[in-house]
């Protein structure tokens, strides 16, 4: 009933039009009955609203996720987004901080390494190579390293046996490992006594990496000091570094799941709503005729 009195009244107001002159837009025609512009509704989402963006400049492609894998922010940029540069700045951040931890993690450890050279091992001949991290370690807990052989030239080693030194503390872990008593050495030849020689001579350290801090304490606290600093620098970088990487993983999934719900949202909530003015106006005139209108 309704629909052929709007139909009966789009008819009317359509004849009464000048002749020659076009019809006016059909959202015109609602708009003047006071129906409202249902005729050609036109009803999207905007996914805006969706993710709080600003239009994007081009379109949103698949290697947006790419992008961000590469450089984060990139792909926010490509997709229009502003926080992109949220992301720019935590890698320039993590990067720039990795930097100055790894440059002060290097400074200190020159800095122990040279208090080393020059203080516990000064006296020690002038062949004193560079040691591992192990090394280094090894003389923030003991004193001495100790001898490595007490009577060199004789073929033989004979181990440290002061077992405050790092070498005799070593041979100590030795006979307690090999011996039956650690206390009471088996024969020379004996499987024990040359299980317990090798280990020591794998383990003890070397004659040209041999140190001593007696007399030298206040320089042994710097030198642990130096140590505990450049350990917490270079663990530091290792955490930017971890920034880094969580800041790329994030910015990719960012960017692929900011196209997922695009696409998602494009096929789901996006329509166009039109009515079949043709059809409308035959029923109208159908109406006034009491006769159906002929299907074409």
């Amino acid at each position: 009933m309704h629909a052929r009195a709007i139909g009966a009244l789009a008819l009317a107001l359509a004849a009464s039009a000048p002749a020659g002159a076009q019809s006016p837009p059909p959202s015109a025609v609602w708009s003047r009955s006071g129906v409202g512009p249902l005729a050609s509704a036109r009803a999207s989402t905007d996914t805006r609203e969706l993710t709080g963006d600003r239009p994007a400049p081009r379109r949103a492609t698949w290697w947006a996720p790419v992008a961000s894998a590469a450089v984060p922010g990139s792909g926010q940029a490509l997709l229009g987004q502003d926080r992109f540069v949220a992301y720019l700045a935590v890698e320039a951040f993590a990067w720039l901080q990795y930097a100055v931890n790894l440059r002060e993690g290097r400074r200190q450890r020159r800095a122990y390494r040279d208090l080393a050279h020059t203080v516990a091992r000064a006296y020690f001949g002038s062949d004193r190579p560079v040691g591992d991290f192990e090394y280094y370690e090894r003389m923030e807990h003991f004193v001495e390293s100790g001898v490595y052989d007490a009577s060199p030239g004789d073929g033989d080693i004979e181990p440290e046996q002061d077992a405050t030194t790092y070498n005799g503390s070593i041979w100590l872990l030795a006979r307690q490992t090999y011996w039956d008593d650690p206390n009471v050495a088996p024969d020379t030849g004996s499987p024990a006594f040359r299980s317990a020689i090798d280990f020591y001579g794998r383990r003890a350290v070397r004659p040209e990496y041999r140190w001593s801090w007696r007399n030298a304490q206040l320089e042994q606290d710097l030198f642990r000091r130096t140590i505990t600093s450049s350990n917490d620098a270079f663990r530091r970088s290792v955490q930017d570094l971890g920034l880094v990487i969580a800041n790329h993983v994030l910015s990719t999934v960012d960017s692929y799941i900011t196209i997922r719900v695009r696409a998602q949202a494009g096929g789901r909530l996006g329509f166009d709503a039109r009515l079949p003015l043709d059809q409308l106006r035959l029923r109208a005139r159908s109406s006034t005729t009491g006769s159906e209108p002929r299907s074409r």
